[in-house]
């Protein structure tokens, strides 16, 4: 699965994007937001506070008990405002 992020979880994690594979136990947003909060210490900080992360699956806003199962695209970004 490809990850994306995004503003400012993209400079916490220090790169735009990489492919992941989570395991198996892995099977909603907010578990996935979990497992890559423990992938290392840049990931903790950028996923710290896991309920403002919004994530979209392929390309399309995913609520936290979203599955995951068979999305080939995630994306992780702040919450956004503007106009």
């Amino acid at each position: 699965m490809k990850a994306s992020y995004f503003a400012w979880v993209r400079e916490r994690i220090g790169k735009a994007g990489e492919e992941i594979a989570p395991p198996d136990s892995v099977r909603t947003c907010a578990e996935l937001i979990a497992w890559m909060a423990g992938r290392g210490e840049e990931y903790a900080y950028a996923f710290e506070n896991p309920q403002i992360i919004r994530v979209a699956l392929d390309r399309a806003h995913a609520r936290p008990d979203a599955p995951i199962a068979g999305a080939r695209e995630v994306a992780f970004f702040p919450p956004m405002t503007g106009g």
